[in-house]
């Protein structure tokens, strides 16, 4: 029985990581955004909200700082 769960809830998780990829793609993220650390934070909240962005949440990260590799 907790395979069947198992099954369920990864179709579940799929079907939303989907929505959010179209959401993503709808808004045009993949053509003309910026290609920098904010813009692929940008498209991963997106995705990773999924049927939430038809919901009113319009996820951005305006400013993603990384740490340089020490020289």
């Amino acid at each position: 029985m907790s395979e069947s769960y198992m099954r369920i809830g990864s179709l579940l998780v799929l079907i939303w990581l989907v929505i959010g990829v179209i959401a993503a793609g709808q808004r045009h993220y993949f053509d003309s955004g910026p290609v920098n650390c904010a813009g692929f934070s940008t498209i991963a909240v997106t995705i990773i909200a999924g049927p939430l962005n038809y919901m009113g949440v319009n996820p951005k990260i305006a400013d993603c700082n990384v740490p340089q590799p020490s020289s």
